[in-house]
């Protein structure tokens, strides 16, 4: 990449982008886009874990405010909300579109419309970014759409933020395509992964996403005004009674990649969705729970990045229910 100019513009230029395309979309017709391997055929709309059927949903687009500060900058990253989920988060904040299917159908749009969402926040918001909130579901949409959209003038760097359910051939299919890795490392033990997101096997598919992402853009680099225009950020949610296996996620990111690794590590949980049904995540964690989270950031020297303060969880909670905005 030259400079600060997004990767996926020389891939156009090439002709790469178009065959990077094709071989995703191909990958439709028995798909292994996410590690559920459904195998259904997609190009025939058919749905399998996901419920994501040959067409992109766009649930909410929007200039968002609330990201990190290299992302949201001060007129925010540009963010479409993609429906449905690879995963089932029982706590998960933004359930309304992403466990509605039946909801969601209303949403499905065009490869053009998303083409569209992408230029709109680029020139009629004037966002700095496009940022693809859920998109391990629909990663064939989003690269036949940057097609529609470049020779239209599309430049922003383009963020990949996701539940970190990643398949690793699907992340190698977008080296080059992808600026800013935005993933979460959610779980350290398998078992709290099925049991609070539905998934199996998720510490294995995150390690390796998250490493071939990490191979690819490295750590954060950023421009004019703070603002990111390449590398890797690792989320992660601090959850009630240490489910989340913070240590050990934390660790792991500082030995297996480095300490230099940029991390927003929130402490933002609210018990949403089902969360109540679960008695141990049925509260917001405590200053126990929040301090030795810290102590683990201090002595594995992760300094870069950002943390959440406690007071956090009432500032982050979208209804994507309401008119305009799901944030304001």
């Amino acid at each position: 990449m030259e400079g600060n100019k997004p990767g996926y513009l020389d891939l156009y230029h090439s002709g790469e982008l178009a065959k990077r395309a094709e071989l995703l979309w191909a990958r439709l017709a028995a798909c292994d886009i996410c590690p559920h391997r459904c195998g259904i055929n997609r190009l025939l709309n058919q749905t399998g874990y996901c419920h994501a059927g040959f067409l992109p949903v766009i649930s909410s687009v929007c200039a968002h405010n609330g990201e990190e500060p290299a992302l949201s900058g001060h007129r925010g990253s540009g963010t479409i909300f993609l429906g449905n989920c690879n995963m089932r988060c029982v706590y998960c904040q933004n359930y309304q579109i992403s466990q509605d299917p039946q909801g969601q159908k209303t949403n499905t749009a065009s490869l053009e419309t998303l083409a569209e969402r992408m230029l709109f926040l680029q020139n009629g918001l004037g966002c700095h970014n496009i940022n693809f909130v859920s998109p391990t579901h629909f990663v064939p949409q989003i690269v036949k759409a940057l097609l529609l959209a470049i020779p239209r003038g599309l430049t922003l760097p383009l963020v990949y933020n996701s539940g970190g359910y990643d398949a690793l051939e699907t992340i190698q299919a977008l080296e080059g395509i992808v600026d800013v890795y935005l993933p979460d490392i959610r779980y350290s033990s398998d078992e709290a992964a099925l049991k609070y997101s539905g998934v199996k096997d998720y510490v294995r598919h995150n390690r390796a996403s998250i490493k071939e992402m990490y191979r690819q853009v490295g750590n954060l680099k950023t421009g004019e005004g703070g603002l990111a225009y390449r590398g890797l950020i690792i989320r992660h949610l601090i959850l009630p009674e240490n489910l989340a296996s913070s240590g050990r996620s934390l660790r792991w990111v500082a030995r297996e990649l480095s300490p230099e690794v940029t991390m927003s590590v929130m402490s933002q949980y609210f018990p949403r969705h089902k969360a109540r049904l679960y008695p141990e995540i049925s509260r917001q964690i405590n200053q126990a729970e929040y301090d030795s989270v810290v102590e683990v950031m201090e002595e594995e020297g992760l300094g870069n990045g950002w943390l959440q303060e406690m007071e956090s969880p009432v500032h982050y909670l979208p209804d994507f229910n309401k008119e305009g905005h799901p944030f304001e």
